[in-house]
Parts: C-alpha cells; sequence; structure tokens
C-alpha cells in the first residue's frame, strides 16, 4: 500500500493478523513511469526476500491501494505475473485508476473530488512522454492488458458517479472471463474517495466493512503454490 494510506493499515489489523508495508514510492509529480511501478516492485522484492525476518509467509503475499495506488496494485499484479519470480495470493486494487483512454464514465465527467480534467491531468504527468500515444503499455495503463490469466483473487469497490467505474467494471469482467475469482461491490452515487472524505457516513461504513470482510477471507482462503 502507499505510505499514505494508514487509515487502511488500521482496518487491516482490525481483522487480520497481517504485517504491513508501505512503499516510498516516487509520485508522478517526481517521476514519471515507470518510476512507481520499478519502486513498488523493489518493495514487493524486499519483502518477499526478506519475508523469514519479518515472519511473513511468502505464498500469502497481498497487494492493494487505492484510486492512482489501485491501479499501481494491478500494475504490480500484471508485472509480477508475468515476471513469475514473486507471486502474488490477493490483490485489493480499491477504485483504481486502470485506463489513459476516455471510457464512457470518464469522458465528461464531472463528479466531485475527481473528475474528467483531473484525470486527465494525472494520466498526462504519470505516462509523461507516453501521454496521447499508442505505445502506453498495460504496466502503465492496466486496462490495456490482452490477457487476464494466472492473476490473483481480485476485490475492489467503486462508486457510480466516479471516472473510475467503467473501466473498474471492464476489468473485473475480463477478470473474471479468465477464470480469477474477482468481486466488485458498487456504491450508488458515490465519488472518488468517498469511504474517506465521508468515513461516518453509513455508506463509508458499509464500503469500509465489505473490503475488511473480503481481506480477512482472503486471509483466510488464498495461498500461492
Amino acid at each position: 500500500m502507499p505510505e499514505e494510506d494508514f487509515g487502511y493499515v488500521r482496518h487491516i489489523q482490525e481483522v487480520a493478523n497481517a504485517v504491513v508495508v508501505l512503499p516510498d514510492y516516487r509520485l508522478s509529480t517526481e517521476a514519471p513511469y515507470p518510476a512507481a511501478l520499478d519502486e513498488a516492485y523493489l518493495a514487493l522484492k524486499w519483502l518477499h526476500d526478506n519475508a523469514t525476518d519479518l515472519g511473513v509467509n511468502t505464498n500469502q503475499l497481498f497487494v492493494a491501494g487505492e484510486s492512482a495506488g489501485g491501479g499501481l496494485t494491478a500494475a504490480l499484479s500484471l508485472y509480477a505475473r508475468d515476471k513469475g519470480a514473486i507471486k502474488i495470493a490477493f490483490q485489493m486494487p480499491l477504485y483504481p485508476m486502470l485506463d489513459d483512454r476516455p471510457t464512457e464514465t470518464s469522458a465528461d465527467n464531472d463528479a466531485p473530488v475527481w473528475n474528467m480534467e483531473a484525470n486527465r491531468v494525472a494520466w498526462q504527468m504519470y505516462l509523461g512522454e507516453l501521454s496521447g500515444t499508442d505505445d502506453v503499455p498495460p504496466y502503465a495503463a492496466p486496462a490495456r492488458a490482452t490477457t487476464y490469466d494466472k492473476m490473483p483473487p481480485t476485490y475492489t469497490f467503486i462508486g457510480t458517479i466516479e471516472p473510475f467505474y467503467a473501466e473498474t467494471m471492464a476489468y473485473i469482467k475480463h477478470l473474471q472471463d479468465a477464470g480469477v475469482n474477482a468481486h466488485v461491490d458498487v456504491y450508488e452515487g458515490a465519488f472518488r474517495g468517498f469511504d474517506l472524505i465521508a468515513a461516518k457516513k453509513p455508506i463509508s461504513k458499509r464500503a469500509t466493512e465489505g473490503w475488511q470482510a473480503a481481506f480477512k477471507d482472503a486471509s483466510e482462503r488464498y495461498f500461492t503454490e
């Protein structure tokens, strides 16, 4: 998980006995793709290589993040799958930023917090010279992936009015079609980050309890070979 997500860490520790590592990767304001992915993978490799000292089971490595961090989570899972050296047992990319191309819900989106313009600028900064070209790899924008088999079991949730809604639903369907155990909870009328911005609202509590339950279930069920 990105280092700013301390609230998520607390919620994880409420439901699972987990060692949580927060990678201090560079943001797009410092360095565009592939810096964040490279550094996230280095953090994953460090966790894997130091698992014994940390009390971590290498057959049960999970990755998670939200929004841009959710997109990085999906990218890291794809990258790790293709490299084959480290296996991820479960991924939780919450309301993930997956597709640099306009979608049904990102084009002309005027939702609060995150809208079409914010999305455009964020992708432009993240992709750098790749922005607007056909050379964007799936490790940068996971929605561009063409194969989804052998991806880890996946949980996410998404609000219906945020730009990432269509790409998240498509991503989960691609995973399911490839035989991956993937689930999305949908929250009607919710905007990006509603669970953090309005944490005390009933809808936010439901979302938090939903992903906590999914994480707890994953910690009891999912192991790599």
